[in-house]
């Protein structure tokens, strides 16, 4: 079901979404970091996604992952949506040195019309779904 790695570190690609560059992939993240915390091995990095990241780091600075794929039961236990993008290996939340406001209005106005763009105080979501999906938790 989920993309999984080989004896190697290496992600089995589905459909050529997932990068397969082993640990590191690319100069600014491990695959470590996207890791479901649960520690099942579901640790599979959308290219599409990374791309995303790549930019936030490279316009704001270093970028910390703090929950990047989520197996289901792991999404079920910490209360994840249901078809969460993290599930798929679509979807990461993130802090920066920069305020959240200023990296959320950034991914809005890069990208008004897709995505999954999610505001929270101390941190911001974002991930490749193919639509466009916006909300705000401020809780």
């Amino acid at each position: 079901m989920y993309p999984t790695t080989n004896g190697q570190g290496r992600t089995c690609s589905i459909g050529g979404r997932y990068c397969d560059n082993g640990g590191q992939v690319n100069e600014y993240f491990e695959r470590s970091e996207f890791a479901c915390k649960c520690g099942c091995g579901f640790d599979a990095v959308d290219a599409e996604l990374l791309e995303v990241l790549t930019d936030v780091r490279e316009t704001f600075g270093p970028v910390s992952i703090t929950s990047g794929n989520r197996c289901k039961k792991h999404n079920k236990t910490i209360g994840g949506a249901e078809e969460s993008q993290h599930t798929k290996g679509m979807g990461a939340d993130y802090k920066t040195k920069a305020a959240p406001e200023s990296v959320q209005e950034y991914l809005e106005t890069k990208y008004p019309d897709k995505y999954g763009i999610g505001r929270y105080p101390n941190r911001t979501h974002i991930d490749v779904r193919s639509t466009k999906a916006r909300w705000t938790q401020y809780v």
